[in-house]
């Protein structure tokens, strides 16, 4: 009787390592479907955003095509901004045709004081409205970039019509402002800032 029950006791323990062995197996053939699930998640979104970035490519481009046709160039400057701006006629020019370094004024300029300076000269002598505008600008922070594209725009309107000269001039929108930061200078503050005298 002993011996009959020690026969069937071995074969029970010999069959829970192979039980365990089968549950090992089934963890890892999961472990790789999950592995595979999360790849194929990683290679859409991969080409989700590349299309993304395509899409926003082709509208970059688009945009730095500009406007075609005849235009009239001119450069203008304020401290240490440079504008190059190319104004296009066109009867009817819209917000979205005014464009400063590949982006929309507002975009560019968020300010409404900043905007007001800009078309300044296209307002006072009446043709806002009545050109496209194309500007780079590079150097200088927004208030002498601005000023920089104003020259630049009452220049190119002096080209696009001679008689438009004395109403601009009279306004001072054809001077250059040659106004700087005056340099600093050695044992002061600033440029001309002393530090506080002390008598003792």
């Amino acid at each position: 009787m002993v011996t009959k029950k020690k026969i069937e006791k071995e074969p029970k323990k010999a069959a829970k390592p192979k039980a365990k062995k089968e549950t090992v197996a089934k963890k890892a053939k999961k472990a790789k479907e999950v592995k595979e699930i999360k790849e194929v998640k990683e290679i859409k979104k991969v080409e989700e955003v590349k299309e993304i970035k395509e899409t926003k490519e082709l509208e970059v481009a688009k945009e730095k095509k500009g406007f075609s046709g005849k235009y009239f160039y001119a450069v203008g400057r304020r401290k240490s901004s440079v504008a190059q701006v190319r104004i296009y006629p066109d009867e009817k020019a819209g917000d979205n045709d005014y464009i400063v370094n590949n982006k929309k004024v507002k975009e560019y300029f968020p300010g409404v004081s900043l905007q007001n300076v800009l078309f300044a000269s296209l307002r006072a002598v009446g043709t806002y409205g009545k050109f496209k505008l194309s500007i780079l600008v590079r150097g200088g922070g927004f208030r002498g970039q601005v000023e920089a594209s104003q020259l630049g725009i009452s220049r190119a309107l002096v080209k696009s019509d001679e008689s438009l000269r004395k109403a601009l001039k009279d306004l001072k929108f054809l001077t250059r402002d040659s106004r700087k930061v005056e340099r600093k200078k050695p044992g002061l503050k600033k440029a001309r800032k002393s530090p506080q005298w002390a008598k003792r």
